[in-house]
């Protein structure tokens, strides 16, 4: 299988700055190009992912200055976007291409949107469904579900909707297209879901109203621009979480990672656990909360995780499974079918490579049933191409006995560049 050796680390000392954090980078770039004036963003990831959304930005005719992780987008108005000149590609970014799609609905021309092969594999018509009810035309292959996407903006109608499961990225599509809606738009769902949206478009100035799952927006708004700061995203923190909480010794900070409510599950799961972290210096900025996390080795135990719980942690799973692998007793992840259509099914995946490591885990209709050990072997396994995926499985390198190989490591790009070379400043 070939791949990049993970060797294993005893000691984990140090601070690590984690890169900004991917929704929220993703929704300041657009709401950014939709806005009137310059939008300053601070600490923007320089993941492929994001770059994507400034890149189809570029192509609708939206102008934009970088110079590290600084962006500066002048934008002149969602009604000021012109007709691309060919495909939109969304790379493997599900965040750009729904999002992109809601924004683009009431757009006066057509725009055809594709991405990579794992994109164009995944689900899309829980987004183009309801555009398609406010107005959009939207065709693609297997009757709109899949990429590549072909949109005739228009003249759209706000609708109330109810979604069948908890997705920000479902809800944030509806919103968009709302804003360029005749009326009122609602979205209400099963739990609530990662509320950036909401957050980041009230400080551009758009009327939005929430109420637990429901939220409202009316048609006919426009956003100003802002200055955003991003913080460091949880997801990318998650991964030092559970390596400074199984490893040997020693102690990690980790300086302004944001910790949204609807993002902290796993601080719930950990603490649950028992793991050792503590939050210093909680604050909010640009509407998002943000602390330093401190965590120190400990033992852990196996939990139950399932419910509401899970839309506040979807991405973390496969490092909290690998978690679980070294805890004490069994865990059950439950509740978590929406894996299923991740980069790549995320339940068999996450079986396959920790089987392959030695751990005792099954898979669930829609989950994990993992049973704990005191160690994981060496071996080889596969990212898959799965960003989570690739930094999961060198996490669990670190911890083995032995070490693991990794083929396709540099699927970690995607969200977190230079992911191992930051390790290895604070581990010994």
């Amino acid at each position: 299988m070939g791949g990049v050796y993970i060797k294993p680390i005893t000691t984990l000392r140090g601070e690590i700055e984690v890169p900004g954090d991917k929704s929220i980078s993703h929704r300041a770039a657009l709401f950014g190009g939709m806005a009137h004036g310059e939008t300053h963003v601070s600490n923007f990831l320089l993941g492929q992912d994001c770059l994507s959304t400034l890149q189809c930005l570029k192509q609708l005719g939206v102008s934009w200055e970088r110079q590290g992780t600084d962006v500066w987008i002048s934008g002149e108005g969602i009604e000021a976007w012109k007709e691309p000149d060919d495909v939109l590609d969304a790379g493997n970014s599900g965040t750009t291409m729904r999002l992109m799609l809601g924004a683009l609905a009431g757009s006066p021309f057509t725009v055809t949107m594709s991405g990579d092969h794992s994109l164009r594999s995944r689900p899309m018509r829980r987004v183009t469904d309801p555009l398609k009810v406010m107005g959009a035309q939207i065709m693609g292959r297997r009757d709109g579900n899949f990429a590549p996407l072909t949109m005739q903006g228009g003249q759209l109608e706000g609708h109330p909707f109810k979604t069948p499961v908890a997705s920000a990225q479902i809800k944030s599509a509806i919103l968009l297209a709302g804003l360029r809606a005749h009326g009122e738009t609602s979205v209400e769902e099963p739990v609530l879901s990662r509320d950036h949206t909401e957050r980041m478009l009230r400080g551009f100035g758009v009327d939005v109203r929430s109420n637990k799952t429901l939220v409202r927006i009316q048609g006919g708004g426009s956003l100003k621009s802002q200055a955003v700061s991003v913080p460091g995203d949880i997801s990318s923190a998650a991964f030092f979480l559970v390596l400074g909480s199984l490893v040997g010794q020693g102690e990690i900070v980790l300086p302004n990672v944001g910790v949204n409510p609807t993002r902290t599950g796993i601080l719930d799961v950990l603490r649950a656990m028992g793991a050792d972290i503590e939050l210093i210096n909680v604050q909010e900025l640009c509407g998002e909360p943000r602390a330093t996390i401190r965590v120190r080795p400990t033992r852990l135990k196996g939990v139950e995780i399932s419910g509401d719980l899970i839309p506040r942690l979807i991405d973390e799973i496969p490092i909290l499974a690998v978690a679980a692998s070294l805890a004490e007793g069994e865990t059950v992840i439950r509740d978590a079918a929406e894996l299923r259509v991740k980069e790549t099914d995320r339940i068999s995946t996450v079986v396959q490579g920790l089987s392959a490591l030695g751990a005792k885990v099954e898979e669930l209709p829609d989950g994990l049933r993992i049973h704990g050990q005191t160690s994981l072997n060496g071996g080889q396994v596969s990212s898959l191409g799965d960003h989570r995926l690739a930094m999961s499985w060198a996490i669990a390198g670190m911890l083995s006995k032995e070490g693991v190989s990794v083929a396709d490591m540099a699927a970690a790009d995607v969200s977190y560049p230079d992911f191992l070379s930051v390790i290895e400043k604070v581990a010994g």
